[in-house]
């Protein structure tokens, strides 16, 4: 998946107040810069520029103004604005000023709402022979990164690494260790490598030259044709010398590939395998490869299939798996410190490896750009299959994990110290763990979420927080567009927004169902209807009679005069109120609090719960009535950090079976 370069240029022709809320976060980030310029153009100006150069490039925007963690927009006059510009223009294109200009027409742009005007300039990131772009004329001492706290100045180590990365004519895998012989290879090695040359080439015409002859060819062994000096090159002791030798001041001192294994789930077992240099085997580049990927490569499923009459027990995920491990031996600085480390877990492959990306992110991603910084290591696995020259490596990778139905492969660059970590989860994005879990905490209100909708919930439910940036690389969408649909799920109560330090993240909602239930809970009317109780009014007078005598007959008849027998009883009248269900409809009471408590309170509730035996996150929320999500998101990571709770599986951070106990 390529990921959206972020860029304010989309949305030039919006008003201001869009373009801060929808194309850019609430806060600063690696990739954006606010500043105000109200009296005149800022100095810091040129060290961002610097930083986000030497970096992955990003945005400057001139004119808005933090205010107690609010960014408002001033704005610019438009005299201030030409001025600003030939300020800018003047000095880019100073020498003493900085070092390179790397700024178009284009990448200069004014944007304006409501008679406020910003100015923005976009500022791309330099190539690998740009690099390292500094301020005046000493690099040293005026080169400047972007990390997550800002612009850094970098080590004098961290500007040489970038000036030998820039030098395209010199290859440093290539260097000839003088003092070295053939007797610093590791010939069991060679022989091994020979075997598995023959078996995936077994027609090449190298396969019939001498050891020293096939190294040659392979750049382990070189001949300078001006010196006429000659011996084993850095690349070649690395992949196919002694440990020893290896380990020498003039090769590689730090040398130390970690392969680390964590499958336990007993906690007095750190690592269920490990292979790291212990003096049971040669370290070198080879030994490790051939040693750790039968590992890592058992772990797959591997379906029955047939090609051409042949079995064939590998899937795309194999060949992503495989180009991942070897790029993170190729790729790897070996002057950098630090050391590179394979981590497999049960749901997790892990590749750390100390440099830099000599390409930009967004290349990385589009793949077909072969930047290496150690052609040799890269020709010597290429010759057995391990890895790919025309830059489609990357592709390969992100097409294999996407075959397994796996989340994306994500690439993080660290700095202080430089390294790069490529992480490769075998899980789906969508799991149906997770959609039970988003179930129990949105209810039913999840079913008219939309994919990426509901991919975003997922990912901060697994993750436990989520950031514009990350999510890049997870959907397949513009970051404008993702911050529209992270401001709507907070606008709906699915999210809530937190700004840390220059980041804004994202995290669940668990109280949604509780507001939710406030807002939507039926009012009942509990009293009771009024009856009329009174009784009916009924004539009980005698009806009146003729008792006069006719004229004719004037003997009286017997008349009956009595009154005539009246029911004057009251009829009974049910004068009881009508029962009415006044009891509140029923809610999930897993995501609820059972009642309020302090924080001080529900943290003696844990450990009081946990005293005397592990229990799991979910175990303890049901006992004391509390969400998991919040006890895992806000509560558990103290009592872990303070040493009051303690991890069944310590040295595991996401270990499905994790369990806590209170510390005896």
């Amino acid at each position: 998946m390529e990921p959206k370069q972020l860029s304010l240029f989309d949305f030039v022709n919006q008003p201001t107040y869009k373009i801060v809320s929808d194309a850019f976060p609430e806060c600063e980030s690696d990739e954006i810069e606010y500043k105000s310029a109200e009296g005149g153009f800022p100095n810091d100006f040129w060290k961002t520029y610097s930083a986000f150069a030497n970096s992955n490039g990003g945005i400057i925007v001139l004119g808005i103004k933090e205010r107690k963690g609010n960014f408002v927009i001033e704005g610019l006059s438009l005299d201030k604005i030409d001025k600003y510009k030939k300020d800018f223009w003047n000095n880019i294109n100073n020498p003493n000023n900085s070092s390179i200009n790397l700024l178009t027409d284009a990448d200069v742009k004014v944007a304006s709402h409501d008679q406020k005007s910003v100015l923005v300039f976009r500022i791309p990131s330099a190539t690998r022979n740009q690099r390292p772009v500094y301020l005046t004329h000493n690099p040293f001492d005026n080169t400047y990164k972007r990390n997550y706290e800002g612009d850094y100045k970098c080590t004098k180590e961290e500007v040489r690494r970038m000036l030998a990365d820039a030098d395209l004519s010199i290859r440093p895998d290539i260097r000839i260790l003088e003092s070295y012989s053939m007797k610093d290879f590791d010939m069991q090695s060679v022989r091994q490598y020979r075997q598995l040359f023959a078996a995936t080439r077994p027609d090449h015409a190298w396969l019939t030259l001498e050891d020293k002859e096939l190294l040659t060819q392979l750049g382990a062994y070189r001949i300078d044709r001006k010196s006429q000096k000659e011996g084993p090159t850095f690349a070649g002791i690395l992949m196919f010398g002694k440990s020893s030798a290896i380990t020498d001041e003039e090769c590689c001192p730090n040398f130390f590939p970690d392969y680390r294994e964590i499958l336990t789930k007993d906690p007095d077992i750190r690592w269920t395998d490990r292979i790291y240099p212990d003096g049971n085997w040669e370290a070198n580049l080879f030994q490790f490869y051939r040693l750790v990927w039968p590992k890592l490569s058992s772990s797959l499923p591997k379906p029955f299939q047939l090609k051409k009459g042949l079995r064939h027990e590998e899937t795309p995920a194999h060949t992503a798996l495989r180009e991942a491990f070897a790029n993170a031996l190729i790729h790897t600085d070996y002057t950098a410190p630090g050391n590179i480390i394979i981590e497999q877990k049960t749901d997790i492959f892990k590749f750390i490896n100390p440099g830099t990306l000599l390409v930009t992110l967004t290349q990385y991603y589009q793949g077909g750009i072969s930047e290496c910084r150690n052609t040799s290591i890269q020709k010597m696995f290429l010759m057995i299959g391990g890895a790919e020259k025309a830059g489609s490596g990357v592709n390969k990778i992100m097409s294999g994990w996407s075959y397994a139905h796996w989340r994306s492969p994500y690439l993080t660059i660290e700095s202080q110290p430089d390294r790069l970590i490529l992480e490769l989860p075998m899980f789906s994005i969508l799991p149906e763990e997770t959609l039970h879990q988003l179930k129990n905490l949105f209810g039913n209100s999840i079913d008219r979420l939309d994919k990426h909708e509901l991919t975003i919930l997922a990912a901060c439910n697994i993750e436990g927080e989520i950031t514009n940036s990350r999510l890049q690389y997870m959907i397949d969408r513009h970051r404008t567009d993702i911050t529209k649909i992270l401001q709507d799920l907070c606008k709906t109560g699915f999210l809530i927004s937190e700004n840390k330090s220059r980041w804004t993240t994202y995290h669940l909602n668990i109280d949604f169902l509780v507001n939710k239930y406030d807002l939507e809970k039926p009012k009942v009317d509990t009293s009771a209807p009024k009856v009329d109780t009174s009784a009916p009014k009924v004539d009980t007078s005698a009806p009146k009679v003729d008792t006069s005598a006719p004229k004719v007959d004037t003997s009286a008849p017997k008349v009956d005069t009595s009154a005539p027998k009246v029911d004057t009883s009251v009829p009974k009248v049910d004068t009881s109120a009508p029962k009415v269900d006044t009891s509140a409809p029923k809610v999930d009471t897993s995501v609820l609090y059972s009642k309020k408590l302090s924080i001080k309170e529900l943290k003696a509730s844990i450990i009081e719960c946990c005293q005397s035996e592990y229990l799991s996150l979910e175990e303890i929320g049901n006992r004391i009535g509390r969400n998991t999500d919040y006890l895992k998101n806000k509560i558990f990571p103290e009592l872990v950090d303070t040493g009051v709770l303690e991890k069944l599986y310590p040295d595991i951070t996401n270990h499905p079976n994790q369990k806590y106990r209170a510390k005896q």
